[in-house]
């Protein structure tokens, strides 16, 4: 495929959606640039290093002082670190176009942006940053513009994310009708409008953490993981049109996206960076103190691999 990038007046810092602009296997997407097969950015056949690895890890294992080994602790993942080598290879006519472009978009950037690679059909995404950018400035790339040049990116979040994003919503539970008198067999007692419970499946292999609004009219909005019983529950009273935000992978919450209300969490609230969804089903329950059928409880979240 001929590439067609257009390399004036683009932006390749741009916080694209990850993987919009890849078309197949062999591509990855970092940020508003794309590089593999159809551009004039080929990836060395050595291919990245750090994409498929585990991270590197912390452990809080306890050496035991009266017997062999250890006790097993805790293990928590270190930021991952990408790396691989780009073959520059501009057409003739055009060297500075895309020497341009690779010195905008490997910059040194505060934000993080996305990272996204497809391989056999798959699509995995982290955010990330430049960590290190190495371009020889040997003779082929004084006179042609082409080089071997070594890209590192950190993501500070080792966990590598589904592009599409998923969705689960329910109401406030609302009682059944009951019986219809005069009675009539076979008795029917009627079905309940909302059971206020939801299922999200992490299809992944990585615990992943959701993003989880409450939409008013309600009190006390509280959501409650049916298997390992955590629970987000804040004394909070919510009109009609408010809606409250729990980023339980920043331990935010906030109110109407600007007042922050972490402080409303309830003791029985698990702090909300511990409330994850663990690869497989999660039922979860929308409980709160007194509700119209107007209040909403969505979840979203992206499925996570190592």
């Amino acid at each position: 495929m001929a590439d067609t990038t257009p390399y004036t007046g683009s932006n390749f810092t741009a916080d694209l959606p990850p993987g919009s602009l890849i078309s197949q296997d062999g591509q990855l997407q970092w940020a508003g640039l794309l590089i593999g097969p159809g551009t004039p950015f080929a990836v060395d056949r050595t291919g990245l290093s750090g994409w498929e690895d585990l991270p590197e890890y912390d452990s809080s294992d306890a050496e035991r002082p009266t017997s062999h080994g250890s006790w097993p602790g805790s293990r928590f993942a270190k930021p991952r670190k990408i790396g691989g080598t780009i073959v520059l290879m501009p057409g003739w006519n055009d060297t500075a176009g895309p020497v341009r472009a690779l010195r905008q978009a490997l910059a040194l950037l505060d934000e993080e942006r996305w990272l996204t690679v497809r391989l056999h059909g798959e699509l995995l995404t982290v955010r990330a940053r430049i960590a290190q950018r190495v371009v020889p400035a040997d003779q082929g790339f004084a006179t042609q513009g082409s080089s071997r040049m070594s890209i590192q990116w950190l993501a500070s979040d080792p966990r590598r994310y589904a592009v599409a994003e998923q969705t689960v919503s329910t109401t406030a539970p609302q009682p059944e009708s009951g019986l219809v008198w005069p009675l009539t067999w076979p008795l029917k007692w009627g079905e309940a409008k909302s059971t206020g419970d939801a299922v999200a499946e992490n299809t992944g292999s990585a615990a992943t953490h959701p993003v989880i609004s409450f939409l008013g009219p309600c009190s006390q909005p509280t959501v409650t993981d049916r298997v390992n019983r955590r629970r987000l529950r804040y004394a909070i009273d919510l009109a009609a049109g408010d809606e409250l935000v729990v980023d339980t992978g920043a331990g935010t919450v906030t109110l109407n996206n600007s007042a922050s209300r972490r402080h409303t969490a309830m003791a029985d609230s698990s702090p909300e960076e511990l409330f994850a969804l663990e690869p497989g089903r999660t039922d979860l329950s929308f409980r709160p103190d007194s509700a119209s059928p107007q209040a909403l409880m969505t979840v979203r979240w992206r499925s996570a691999e190592w």
